[in-house]
């Protein structure tokens, strides 16, 4: 089910008492006033925190599932796949998704007996998913912007028994919903555009599975993976605003892109949203937005670099989702992308101005 964004607003709300503060409070402590029994009481700070309760009640809200938060997105991927996998466990991931969910499970995850395989997002279905413990997926992937029929892997991997964990950063619960469409647990890196100020890093993890959430929450109180209250404040006020900034973003990067496409600079451009994109039809099928992440390719490094340096409504920043629009060459951290590839998170700046400052930028080239 879609979230109602205005029922989110007031979720605390309605709850409160005459004379409670409308805004969350902080709750900055690592202990607790424990006279007698401690059943049903607060008693550590590694395991509760009303800041967290109040955050995770409203991304519970958002996923329509329960959540729990984590002091970043590789934290919460760690969390989901520690939750799933064990010795002998059989492990597929996208070959040209985020590449830290390949560091941990290449670097650390095998060396635990995991045997982890990896494939193309355009080919990931091909060969079947027999015999796989669990199938991390990634769609659209990044930064390529390719995109899984969650659908159809959700159904085929449970028939063989397996567990599907999806990487739902790039488009946020309110442009895709990878629970309802059978995939058993949603992970995301709330360092983007879900706190959106580029000034937090925090993560979550979904699913309706209790079992698997209740091993998660297990991973989280004994591993410490806990995010830090401040940032959990901070993450439940930037929630407050999603709805309006994505609506913004999303709006503003398909108006980009369909300018981008027919610029003379620009030798292909990546989004979703435009008919002749590779990920349209499947995009138009799963998704509600098609999101505000972009990518333009240019003819080479140097012209690439002097585009986003050149543009003063572009910050050169890695990660993406936040009110200012960002651009980075992805070759440079070793994404196997070409070497003017440019990954571009359209922020909240007014698009008019946006598009003046960007077509300036590749004008000067």
């Amino acid at each position: 089910m879609a979230p109602k964004p205005g029922e989110m607003l007031h979720l605390r709300g309605n709850a409160l008492n005459a004379g409670d503060p409308v805004a969350l409070p902080l709750t900055q402590s690592s202990m607790y006033h424990l006279p007698g029994a401690t059943d049903g009481l607060a008693t550590y700070g590694r395991v509760d925190n009303p800041t967290w309760v109040q955050l995770e009640h409203m991304l519970s809200h958002l996923e329509d599932a329960p959540c729990l938060s984590f002091p970043s997105g590789m934290a919460a991927i760690s969390a989901a796949l520690f939750a799933t996998v064990q010795a002998g466990s059989r492990l597929l991931i996208p070959s040209d998704g985020y590449y830290v969910t390949r560091l941990l499970s290449d670097r650390f995850l095998s060396r635990l007996g995991v045997e982890v395989e990896e494939r193309a997002t355009t080919s990931f279905a091909e060969g079947g998913f027999e015999g796989f413990d669990v199938v991390f997926v990634e769609s659209p992937s990044n930064p390529g912007l390719d995109m899984i029929d969650l659908a159809a892997v959700a159904e085929q991997v449970r028939a063989t028994g397996g567990v599907t964990i999806a990487d739902n950063t790039t488009l946020t619960p309110l442009g895709q919903r990878p629970l309802d469409l059978g995939i058993d647990v949603v992970v995301s890196s709330d360092t983007k555009a879900m706190g959106g100020h580029s000034d937090l890093l925090m993560g979550h993890v979904a699913s309706r599975n209790t079992q698997i959430m209740e091993q998660v929450e297990e991973w989280r109180r004994v591993s410490g993976a806990i995010p830090g209250p401040h940032e959990a404040w901070l993450l439940h006020r930037g929630l407050e605003t999603l709805d309006v900034r994505y609506d913004r973003m999303c709006a503003s990067a398909q108006v980009l892109a369909e300018r981008l496409a027919t610029h003379s600079a620009v030798r292909l451009v990546r989004y979703p949203g435009l008919p002749g994109d590779p990920a349209h039809a499947l995009a138009q099928a799963q998704t509600k937005r098609f999101g505000f992440l972009l990518s333009l390719t240019l003819d080479n490094e140097d012209m690439a670099e002097a585009f986003i340096n050149g543009c003063p409504l572009l910050r050169p920043a890695t990660s993406f989702g936040g009110v200012h629009s960002s651009a980075e060459r992805r070759a440079r951290w070793g994404d196997d992308v070409d070497p003017g590839f440019i990954r571009l998170s359209v922020g909240c700046e007014p698009v008019e101005e946006l598009w003046q400052a960007i077509e300036a930028s590749l004008n000067a080239l």
